[in-house]
């Protein structure tokens, strides 16, 4: 996919979901932040379906503050899909991506961009005295980031610090689904990128409540399970399923001579120990014929393309005096054209 030269030195992609307390303090703050940078800068603010006023205060602070682009998403995408929506549309050479509640402090931007330029591909923030409770945030949080440290051996300490700086050209050609956007730095030290961490400041939640709990750790085992796949095992798909195949591999064994030990017994019937034996065969060769299929999908398949997935928004820019509606789609920002015009609300408003 070509794309057409930076425009900004700068982008600042922020996902919010019912911040609408928060948002004018975040403009403010961001602008004492990026202003003495010296560069060009925009700020997008992307309404993942939010379902309190977040959208009319993200439509006074791009008429107030002309940096400001406010990006609305038809429906709620989750954090994943809006960050991607955000940096699809961004146009700057260095993309800082941070959460939208004030926990994260606009003011270690610029040691991000400074430390992008020392020649990192990718600057994670590390929240060392995270400013959450302990049982539902920390604990959870600090499980995954070791099974992550364990599955990938990336040397990370926190992997869900929403504030990162990338390099426009490397974050655009990541492909993202699902709740992939806490995996980002493993997917990107694959190809070769060259990552730092560096710590910066974590604040109280001031407004709302948190959107995060125990109920995302599955969702996030689940997707651990298939970023291992990934990682290890993007080039041996039919070794990562023989390895799912070794369980019922051995069950079918101790049920093959539990069979036979059976065979031997005059007074045994025979019917549990076959029924089992098969069983557990028939597992391994199943799971054995989806990983030679695996195999043969990724011989065939081209070379990797940015997720297909369609997302709807309205984009407004303090420069037109109505929204634009959008259709995002493979990384690409398409104009509806006949769509512009009040800007609708989302399903449930």
């Amino acid at each position: 996919m070509t794309r057409a030269p930076a425009r900004f030195d700068l982008s600042v992609v922020i996902p919010v979901y019912n911040e609408e307390e928060s948002i004018p303090r975040l403009v403010e703050e961001l602008r004492g932040a990026l202003e003495p940078l010296d560069r060009t800068f925009e700020i997008l603010l992307i309404d993942d379906g939010s379902s309190d006023d977040s959208w009319r205060a993200i439509r006074d602070a791009a008429a107030g503050y002309a940096p400001v682009r406010g990006i609305r998403l038809t429906r709620n995408f989750g954090q994943t899909g809006a960050l991607m929506a955000g940096i699809d549309l961004s146009e700057g050479e260095i993309v800082v991506t941070m959460d939208g509640d004030l926990q994260n402090d606009p003011a270690d931007i610029p040691m991000l961009v400074a430390k992008i330029e020392e020649g990192y591909e990718i600057v994670t923030g590390w929240r060392k005295r995270r400013q959450d409770r302990w049982f539902t945030r920390k604990l959870p949080s600090r499980v995954a980031n070791w099974m992550v440290r364990k599955a990938t051996g990336v040397t990370i300490r926190d992997q869900g610090c929403a504030l990162k700086a990338y390099r426009g050209r490397v974050i655009r050609n990541v492909s993202l689904y699902s709740d992939f956007h806490r995996f980002i730095v493993p997917l990107t030290q694959m190809g070769g990128a060259r990552i730092a961490e560096v710590e910066t400041h974590h604040r109280p939640r001031r407004f709302g409540r948190s959107k995060y709990g125990l109920g995302r750790t599955l969702r996030v085992l689940a997707d651990l399970t298939t970023l291992l796949m990934i990682t290890r095992f993007s080039d041996r798909l039919f070794l990562w399923f023989f390895l799912f195949a070794v369980p019922p591999l051995l069950l079918g064994v101790l049920a093959t001579i539990w069979m036979i030990l059976v065979a031997l017994s005059p007074y045994e019937s025979m019917l549990v120990p076959i029924g089992s034996a098969v069983l557990m065969l028939q597992t391994v060769f199943a799971v054995g014929a989806f990983g030679l299929l695996a195999e043969k999908i990724r011989q065939l398949a081209p070379l990797r393309r940015r997720r297909g997935d369609r997302v709807l928004a309205m984009r407004i820019d303090p420069r037109t005096e109505s929204p634009t509606a959008l259709l995002i789609r493979n990384g690409q920002a398409t104009p509806l054209v006949g769509r512009s015009g009040p800007t609708p609300a989302p399903p449930g408003r």
